[in-house]
């Protein structure tokens, strides 16, 4: 009989891959009941609600990131860096490749992974629906690196517009009006009265317009009607053009066309228009997915297609209640995943029955900026302003308490709270 342990790797760091290692490692890892390896191509973790920040210039990422491989020593886990190729379900092995971090030491080398268990919580992508000229014309937030590429353009345009007398004017389109593009639109109001506090001033923050762009009859579509109707009253009062019942046709350099004909200039645009499962699980043979190539799963979070590998997140057709729809792509839903997983796979090492995840909503919140926010919690109850706000911020720090631990947790808080107060508000290099 093998003394082996057993194998717990799971693919992706976001928040519920993150949370899953970091639970599973102070447990089992730490008590040598298995070996638990998170694998990621990235070397650091960062929050994925707050990429919009990033994006805007408004949250130093640097700051927020958590190191992979010095987390992993102190939460008992391994950490393998790698992009996640292909899977051998009879095997039971993965392939990872190492990823292009620097071209002067770069190898195209594969590595082959064990397992006993496989946990897939690789997230989600944009899906720009195969609209023409978005790949080639728009930014995206799928990821720390895309919401970085988007910061540094828009603040070198502003650096080029110290340097010209022409330029006094800015189109920014943020398409989609979910969570995502809500909140980039609101932090872009901050960033561009900031860049002209700091002394960056030839764009005249009058002239920077702001649209977002909704194919629905109205923004934040998963929200109440009256939610939807109070934010998009507040984004106007913040200067931001709204246009519902825009279906977008195609995007060029520098203009958006609708399906109805018209257009309107943008010289940055975003697209936050929905999102689908990243496509290597298209390679994937055998898997049921769903039509936004999310792998379908049991209320055990077990695939239908072999019950050693789970899905959690946004990669993750769950449906736990057959009158109620898929679960959707959002940071609670992979946490409490996450927590589910942490208790049931001990149970199932043991070789007990798997329990059933339920979901419980807690709410939404969205951000509108710095200073507030907006959103439902417990049901019906809404709130907005600066308690929603508070609120908000909670979440991230609730995450870090699953990461770090409490005490951990509110130095880190402490640390926010100081370097905002002395550091300038916006990323100015």
């Amino acid at each position: 009989m093998s003394n082996a342990l057993h194998r717990i790797v799971i693919v992706g760091g976001g928040a519920g891959g993150l949370e899953l290692a970091t639970q599973l490692g102070n447990t089992l890892g730490k008590h040598k009941k298995a070996q638990i390896t998170l694998v990621d191509r990235a070397l650091s973790h960062i929050w994925k609600p707050l990429l919009h920040e990033i994006a805007a210039g408004t949250l130093n990422p640097h700051a927020e990131e958590t190191n992979y491989f010095a987390h992993a020593k102190k939460h008992h886990y391994q950490f393998v860096l790698g992009n996640f190729e292909s899977l051998d379900r009879n095997a039971k092995t993965i392939a990872i490749r190492s990823p292009q971090l620097s071209e002067k030491y770069y190898h195209d080398h594969v590595a082959t992974l064990e397992y006993d268990t496989l946990v897939m919580a690789i997230g989600s992508r944009c899906n720009d629906f195969g609209t023409q000229g978005v790949r080639d014309n728009c930014y995206f937030l799928d990821n720390r690196e895309q919401a970085e590429v988007f910061q540094q353009d828009l603040f070198h345009l502003y650096l080029d517009a110290q340097n010209s007398s022409h330029m006094d004017a800015l189109n920014i389109a943020v398409i989609g009006a979910g969570a995502t593009g809500v909140e980039l639109a609101a932090e872009l109001i901050d960033a561009k009265e900031n860049f002209h506090q700091y002394g960056l001033n030839r764009i005249n923050p009058e002239l920077v317009k702001i649209t977002v762009i909704e194919a629905s009859p109205r923004i934040l579509p998963a929200l109440s009607e009256s939610i939807s109707a109070q934010t998009q009253k507040t984004l106007e009062q913040m200067g931001i053009t709204v246009l519902t019942h825009h279906k977008v046709n195609c995007v060029d350099e520098k203009s958006i066309h609708f399906a109805d004909g018209t257009s309107i200039a943008s010289d940055l645009t975003v697209w936050a228009a929905g999102v689908k499962a990243p496509a290597v699980l298209e390679q994937l043979e055998g898997f049921e997915r769903d039509r936004i190539n999310r792998l379908k799963v049991y209320a055990t979070l077990q695939t239908l297609t072999d019950p050693n590998i789970f899905a959690i997140g946004d990669c993750a057709h769950c449906q736990p209640e057959a009158k109620q729809p898929p679960l959707g792509p959002r940071a609670q839903v992979a946490s409490q995943q996450a927590t589910f997983l942490a208790n049931a796979l001990p149970i199932r090492l043991r070789g007990g029955q798997l329990p059933m995840f339920n979901f419980t909503d807690k709410g939404s919140l969205v951000s509108l900026s710095q200073k507030k926010a907006i959103g439902e919690i417990l049901g019906q109850v809404k709130v907005h302003g600066l308690l929603a706000r508070s609120m908000y911020a909670s979440l991230y720090r609730i995450h870090q308490a699953h990461i770090h631990g409490y005490t951990q947790a509110g130095l880190l808080a402490t640390k926010d709270f100081v370097t905002r107060k002395v550091g300038p508000k916006i990323k100015l290099y």
